[in-house]
C-alpha cells in the first residue's frame, strides 16, 4: 500500500460537521507507521460541476451509507499544512449535518470504505479532549478554535 501524501495542487472539500452529545464524529488521521496523529471531519473532495453541499452529501453516502441533512450555509476555511514532509493546500467548506433518526444509534466507533479500499474508522470525540498532549489533534488546524468559538 502507498501511504497517502496530499496532492501537489490546491483541492476543494467539503466536511460535514455531525455532534452527538456535545461530540463530534471525527476520522482518524494516521501517520505513516499507522499510528493515530489526528482526525478529521468525514468529507471529501468536491468534483468539478457539483456544489459543496452535493458534495458533503454524497460524500456521506459514498463512506456511512446515509443521507445526511444540511443544516446552514458552510463555514470556509484555508487549510496550508504537511503531511509527513510534504507541503498540502486546501479550501474547506464545512458544514453542520444531521444524521437520519436511527443511524449509528448505540454505536461509538465506525468503520467505513476510502474510495481506494482502505478501512478507515471514526468515533464522536469531546473537544475538549482534542489537541492536548498525547491525545489527536483536530484537523484542519484552527477548526477547534472555531468551534469552541461558536459555542
Amino acid at each position: 500500500m502507498t501511504p497517502w501524501r496530499p496532492a501537489p495542487e490546491i483541492r476543494f472539500k467539503a466536511l460535514g460537521l455531525h455532534w452527538r452529545d456535545g461530540k463530534l464524529l471525527a476520522a482518524e488521521v494516521l501517520d505513516d507507521a499507522g499510528r493515530v496523529k489526528g482526525v478529521r471531519p468525514l468529507g471529501g473532495s468536491v468534483e468539478f460541476g457539483e456544489t459543496a453541499e452535493a458534495a458533503v452529501i454524497r460524500e456521506f453516502r459514498e463512506e456511512l451509507g446515509i443521507t445526511v441533512e444540511v443544516l446552514g450555509p458552510p463555514v470556509m476555511i484555508e487549510n496550508i499544512y504537511t503531511h509527513e514532509g510534504q507541503l498540502g493546500h486546501e479550501v474547506l467548506a464545512i458544514f453542520d449535518v444531521s444524521f437520519p433518526a436511527a443511524a449509528f444509534a448505540g454505536e461509538t466507533r465506525i468503520a467505513f470504505q476510502e474510495d481506494n479500499g482502505t478501512t478507515c474508522f471514526a468515533e464522536w470525540f469531546a473537544l475538549e479532549t482534542l489537541d492536548l498532549p498525547d491525545r489527536p489533534r483536530l484537523y484542519p488546524d484552527g477548526l477547534k478554535a472555531h468551534l469552541l468559538k461558536a459555542r
